[in-house]
Parts: structure tokens; sequence; C-alpha cells
């Protein structure tokens, strides 16, 4: 396995990798999608901060590529929309850095209130700059906080303790939050109109983006101040120059921007009521310790076991669901190729797990069954895209959990059916991973050996006979296990020592009394 670590990832994670047997490569930022393209090609995963992109350009030839690391909280350097697509994981570590964070954006509020960057650039270039300067206490002021999750929380939690009055808007929490925890919620119109001082903590995405637009500024208090240490193009830059020099707000610190890194003739550095840095926001030894080894255990686990943590397109499942599910994952791989060969064109997949089921995390499983069943026709499909690539081709997926195991402890039914055609196969892992039944009839084989499946007539002399065909052509029998089906046919499943090849297949399907024959 090989790991890309562009952006200055911690040593600590990428010890952990080598520690794994994991090839590690360390580059610099790559901001050329071409040069990242190649870069990836060889690469099962890729680690990246703020500075490279990840665009579905850079993905075009990533055949090996399984997961996207973020060394962070959010991912909108990264196409996940693509990255999904072509069936690549995206993972952050959100909780790597959420005190970083959190404390950047209170060092901004008290850079705010006392004037500290513009008290130290006068005193080191020689002046006395007190005249001016006077600041404000902000025990007894209104703090609004946009977004409540880790960072935002926290961020309340300290302001709180510092005496100040906090009150939050958060667009992706229920209404029936409100009131239950110990900051009290608004909506986005209350909180502006109400705070002395906004700071924002939430991701950026379409809704968001320029959520403090022109009006909603305007709405603020006059003599109010904006934070933004959490994504850039949450705030219209344009619209806060306007509002700074018409004095309507007294003052922003920025930590992200629209366009990172900032333009060097960006009008945003001149602003005398302007405190900028660098998104700093998690650049503190600690966070990027942290979140570099909670990567990389997130990556290492996911690859090696299944276990999924701090994916933001795929479940979470974690590694004690993992190994409960990793013994059934070679069966699902297994049964969905069954199916394909049985049914090439599925328009509807019915999956059943029956008997006891109550501690099995059942969704990763009927994903890797889609993937195995849609993989066999074209493109890369992986779990991660499987159920959105299904949609894509009309193929519908019905999952249900519970009901009657037949005498099994764990007892997996599946219906595949192309609209005119249906087959059944029901499947368990006691005593090893089998079919059990195939259409009703009860039939024993292990769908991950060489199984030649066999429907002829029910009449005596034919068992012996495809048996000694086989053995004419060199093939041999490992288990042959029979089924009559009641109707005149039986059914056959033959498990044999190797492949067989087309023309010896041909010459099995011509013989008198066989009505079709398959392999799996």
């Amino acid at each position: 396995m090989k790991v890309l670590a562009c952006d200055g990832i911690h040593e600590d994670g990428l010890a952990l990798f080598r520690d794994a047997g994991w090839d590690v490569a360390i580059s610099d930022p790559i901001k050329d999608p071409d040069a990242l393209a190649l870069a990836l090609a060889d690469c099962d995963a890729v680690l990246v901060r703020s500075s490279t992109r990840i665009t579905p350009e850079c993905l075009q030839d990533a055949a090996r590529l399984k997961v996207i690391g973020r060394a962070g909280a959010g991912v909108d350097t990264i196409d996940v929309e693509a990255a999904t697509a072509r069936g690549i994981a995206v993972m952050n570590a959100p909780d790597g850095n959420t005190l970083a964070a959190a404390e950047h954006a209170i060092s901004l509020l008290f850079a705010l209130a006392r004037h500290i960057p513009k008290a130290d650039a006068g005193m080191k270039a020689g002046g006395w700059p007190k005249a001016g300067l006077t600041g404000f206490e902000l025990e007894g002021k209104k703090l609004g906080v946009i977004g409540l999750g880790r960072i935002g929380g926290t961020v309340a939690r300290k302001a709180l303790g510092i005496g100040m009055d906090v009150a939050a808007f958060d667009p992706f929490l229920p209404a029936s939050v409100a009131g239950k925890g110990s900051v009290p919620l608004k909506t986005l119109d209350e909180l502006l109109a109400w705070a002395d001082v906004v700071t924002l903590h939430i991701p950026r995405t379409k809704e968001t983006t320029n959520l403090l637009s022109e009006e909603r500024m305007r709405s603020m208090k006059r003599g109010a101040y904006v934070i933004n240490a959490a994504r850039g193009g949450l705030v219209d830059e344009s619209a806060l120059l306007q509002l700074l020099d018409e004095g309507h707000l007294a003052g922003a610190a920025l930590d992200t921007f629209t366009t990172e890194p900032l333009p060097a003739d960006s009008p945003l550095r001149a602003h005398a009521n302007l405190i900028l840095t660098p998104h700093l926001g998690a650049s503190t030894g600690e966070a990027q310790q942290a979140v570099s080894t909670i990567l990389a255990r997130q990556v290492i686990d996911f690859v090696a076991t299944g276990a999924v943590a701090g994916c933001v397109n795929l479940p979470p499942l974690t590694a004690e669901a993992a190994r409960e599910v990793g013994p059934w994952m070679p069966l699902m791989t297994s049964l969905g190729r069954l199916a394909a060969r049985l049914i090439p064109a599925p328009t509807r997949l019915d999956v059943t797990y029956a008997g006891r089921t109550d501690s099995l995390d059942t969704r990763p499983l009927t994903r890797l069954l889609v993937a195995s069943l849609l993989g066999t026709h074209s493109g890369r499909v992986t779990p991660v895209n499987a159920l959105a690539e299904a949609a894509s081709r009309g193929l519908v997926v019905a999952e249900t959990v519970g009901g009657d195991g037949d005498g099994f402890d764990r007892l997996l039914k599946l219906r595949v059916s192309d609209g005119i055609r249906s087959r059944e196969i029901e499947a368990t892992l006691h005593r090893g991973p089998r079919v059990v039944r195939m259409d009703g009839v009860e039939i024993e084989f292990d769908p991950q050996a060489h199984v030649l499946l066999l429907r002829n007539e029910d009449r005596p002399g034919m068992v012996g006979a495809v048996g000694s065909q086989l053995g004419a052509l060199g093939i041999n029998i490992v288990n042959f296990a029979l089924g009559a089906a009641g109707d005149g046919q039986a059914r056959a499943a033959i498990t044999v020592d190797r492949a067989v090849d087309d023309a010896q297949l041909q010459a099995l399907r011509v013989m008198p009394g066989v009505l079709s024959l398959a392999q799996v």
C-alpha cells in the first residue's frame, strides 16, 4: 500500500503508516492538477490539508486510490461528489483540531476588543500608540455563535467562562433542540440583531456561502464585530469592506478567505479595522499531531478491516462492528458475482437478513453486495458509490432486517429480478460460507469456489453422465450437490477443482438432458 502525504502532514501520523507496512511518499502542496493526477496514479491513499485541492481531473487515472484523507475538519478543498462517483472514500479528522480552532477564535475576539495588532505594530514602529486604541471589555457583551458543533460549542463554553452572554444559531440543528442546552438558540435574524460580536463555526456549503451577506450584516447592531475562523466564503468580503468603510461594523477578524492564499493585492489587507491571520485555526503542534494520527488510524483500519470512522461519504462502522461483519464480506462479494451471472441486467434486488440480526450492521454488507453485483459489468464500483451507481442504472435495492432464519442463526436471502425473470439465493455462514438454497431448491455449495450450476432433466443416469463427461475433459469433481425442483427438472451445483474453459462448457451443454449450464 502507498500513501501520498501533501501539505506538511505531521510525522507521527506518517510513522503509523510505516509501522503498518505502507510506503509513504511526502510532497509539498501540489497545485498543478496534471502533476497531482500523475502523483496519484500509483497511490492507495492521499492525505492533504488546505493547500492541495482534489479535483475531478486529478482522479481520472487514480485507479488504485481508495481513500482521500483531510488532516483537519473541512473537506471543501476535496470534490467529494467526484470522489464518491469513483468509489473513493473521503475522510477527515474533525475532532483533532477542535481546541486549536476554538482558541484561535477566542484569541481573535480578544485582539478585536483590545486592538492588539495595531498596538503591536505602532510600538514596533517606534511610537507609543495609546491614543485611539481604547478597547472594550468582553464580560457582559453578547456573543452570537453561528454553528454550535464541536468548535462552536467549545467557543461558546469558553466565552461563557469569561462572562459573556452567549446565544447561537445552527442551521444543522433541529428546532426541537432549542432550549435544551446551556446556550439558547435563536433564529439567524434574531441572533444578528442581538449580538455585539458574531463568530462563525459552520462548514461552507451551497447554502452557507455568503451567509453573512450585505443585507444580513446591515441587520447587525451598528458598531458590532464579525469573526470568521471557520471557512472562507461564509462572509461576503466586498460587502464586509463596504460596511466597515461606512462605520456600520466596527471591525472584523478573518482567518479564512474566499481565495486562499489571500492575493497580495486584496483590498482586505489594507483595511485598518480588519485583523487578518493566514488560516491559523488548526496550526498548533498539538492539533497537527492529533489530526495526523487520528487520520492515519482511520485510513489504515479502513483498508485493513473495513472499519469506517470520520468518513463523509460512507456510514460509520466501528472496529468492533467491522469485526462482526468481516466474515460476511467475502460471501457478499461472491453472492454479488453469482447474482450477476444469474440475472445479467437486474432491475431489482431484495436483500433480507433473517435470524439473529440485532448486532449486525447490514449497511456495509448491502453496499458490498451491490458493488459486486454491478462491478462485473463496467466501471469502478465500490461500497462508496454502489448505491448511487445502482440508482443511476435503474436498479432498485430493498433491504429487510429480521424474520425467520429457517433453522439458521443468520440467513441471507437474495431475490434478483430483471422484470421478466427472478432468481432466489439463500446463504449462511453456518459451517462456512455457503449457499443453502436456490430458487427454493435445497442445494449447498461454496460460492467462492469454482462452481457449475446445472439445470437438467430429472431422470436416471444424469449424474453419472455429467460426471463421466467432466472426467473425460480432465476436470476433477470436488463436490456434487443435487436437488429436485419438483417440476421434472433437477438443479445441481458441481464444485470443480479449476475453471472450465468455453469449449469444455459447450461440450457439457450439448449433452442429452442438460437444459442449462453456467459457470460461477
